[in-house]
């Protein structure tokens, strides 16, 4: 593993440990040419998954973009940090297991926002707004609208 601080490409592990869900090891490394110390994660992927944008570019799924965009959501609200790593495991076994290694963006977003609504209603209407492009004040008002009748979502 190359040192993230001076580029060597020898580092040690000196601590292997599951991380709190059990869906991933976290490896304590150490670079002996600089002594910076880092942490990396090791996860099981099932296959190479490719996300489909809506303009039709292809590219390669990315958990850290996926894991931003739940975190930036949720930025100041009340929910424990293992609960949203085990709902951001959850969306990439579910991508993992529709058998296809194209998925559409729109699926992803679908995802998230069903979790996300669960979990926490305000981080929901944020990725929402993003999600669904909101333009103006009354776009959240019928969203939030909807939200409070039951309505469908979509």
């Amino acid at each position: 593993m190359r040192c993230p601080f001076c580029g060597h490409d020898d580092t040690q592990v000196k601590d292997s440990r599951p991380s709190d869900d059990n869906a991933a090891i976290r490896r304590r490394r150490l670079c002996p040419a600089c002594g910076g110390r880092f942490t990396t994660f090791e996860r099981v992927q099932l296959r190479e998954l490719i996300v489909i944008k809506k303009a039709g570019r292809r590219e390669v799924f990315d958990r850290e973009k996926l894991e931003r965009a739940i975190h930036h959501a949720l930025r100041k609200r009340p929910v424990e940090p293992d609960r949203v790593e085990r709902m951001i495991t959850g969306i990439v076994r579910r991508l993992e297991s529709f058998g296809e290694n194209e998925i559409p963006s729109n699926v992803i977003g679908e995802l998230v926002m069903q979790a996300l609504s669960s979990l926490d209603k305000v981080a929901y209407i944020r990725f929402a707004s993003v999600y669904k492009n909101f333009r103006e004040a009354k776009d959240f008002e019928t969203f939030v609208g909807e939200l409070s009748t039951g309505a469908d979502q979509d």
